[in-house]
């Protein structure tokens, strides 16, 4: 699986207005239904999953990143997006450091391996001290789908 399967290109945002974990993770749910890529009436829904989710353990993974994500019916193949934070924002992340990149994903209840492949393809990106920097100076949604592209290509 590669991350351009997964990320939806026309929902990334490349400059978050969030301030807030639960702003950033509602701003990322809307990208996507702005973008088609989920029904507009089940924003508030998504949203609500994720946060909840949140709630069990952070997303927070460390060196910058978030990868706040939920299992829910609808999703037919896991989907997701990118917000880039320059001011970085507060995730209870675990290295207790602000988060400047937030990838959200969504897949679905009913194929667990399918989810659990999208995390590690995210997973094995966002490892690379590269990768990372990169996406945090990435200042526009296009040079996000470039490094996107190009990540893929050295998988």
């Amino acid at each position: 699986m590669k991350l351009s399967d997964i990320m939806v290109g026309d929902a990334i945002v490349p400059e978050l207005k969030a301030k807030t974990r639960d702003e950033a993770i509602a701003e990322l749910v809307e990208s996507l239904a702005g973008a088609g890529a989920i029904p507009k009436k089940s924003a508030a829904e998504i949203t609500k999953a994720v946060l909840a989710r949140e709630q069990q353990a952070t997303t927070g993974i460390g060196k910058g990143v978030a990868l706040p994500h939920a299992k829910l019916k609808g999703i037919k193949k896991p989907i997701g997006t990118i917000g880039r934070s320059s001011e970085g924002i507060d995730f209870a992340a675990l290295d207790s450091k602000p988060v400047y990149s937030v990838i959200l994903l969504l897949s679905s209840p009913d194929n667990p391996d399918e989810h659990l492949q999208a995390m590690e393809t995210i997973f094995k990106h966002v490892q690379r001290d590269i990768f990372r920097k990169f996406l945090r100076q990435s200042e526009t949604a296009e040079a996000i789908v470039e490094l996107i592209q190009e990540a893929d290509e050295l998988s």
